[in-house]
This record gives C-alpha cells, sequence and structure tokens, in this order.
C-alpha cells in the first residue's frame, strides 16, 4: 500500500470520531484559509460518510459536494448544519496578538 494511501485511510478512521474531527477543522481555521477550512470539512463529510451526512443535516448530497469543492462558497447556515450533522458545534474564541 502507498503512503499517501495509508494515511488517507487513517486520516478517514480518524475522523469518524467528533473529537478528532473538531481538532481537525480547528486547525484548518488556524490556516486562514477558505479552501483549506472547505477542504477539512469535505473530509469530515467522507469520513463520515456524505449520504448520511446530507441526510442528517437535511442538505441535497449533490448541493453538499458543491458547497466543499475549491469553489464553493457556502452559507453559514449550511456549515452549521453540516457540523451538527457530524456532532460538532461551530464557536468563536479570542485571537491572541501575536
Amino acid at each position: 500500500m502507498q503512503p499517501a494511501k495509508k494515511y488517507h485511510d487513517s486520516l478517514m478512521k480518524a475522523l469518524k470520531k467528533p473529537s478528532e474531527a473538531a481538532e481537525y477543522i480547528n486547525a484548518a481555521i488556524e490556516e486562514d484559509n477558505l479552501d483549506t477550512f472547505l477542504l477539512a470539512l469535505r473530509d469530515v463529510a467522507q469520513a463520515q460518510g456524505m449520504s448520511a451526512i446530507s441526510r442528517r443535516a437535511k442538505l441535497n448530497r449533490v448541493s453538499l459536494y458543491k458547497m466543499l469543492s475549491h469553489r464553493g462558497n457556502p452559507h453559514l447556515e449550511s456549515v452549521m448544519h453540516l457540523l451538527q450533522a457530524a456532532g460538532l458545534t461551530l464557536s468563536v474564541d479570542v485571537r491572541h496578538a501575536a
């Protein structure tokens, strides 16, 4: 098995756990890049099953794929539904000055 495939399989297994998914998404947010954030959301949704996530989030599966694409520009409401369906919640914290 190739190292990249091993990493991807390991990542998908880890992201099934809400605590791991939360850490992964928070690390993506720290990158301060929308594409990185969308990629993290897509990885979490794929790990937990796109069909299951779309059903729990009450979002069309095709729309979910589009929303999480590199061209995606999801509405906050959709992101919140997706996070809730993955067993996560959105929170805000104070940014410490550098």
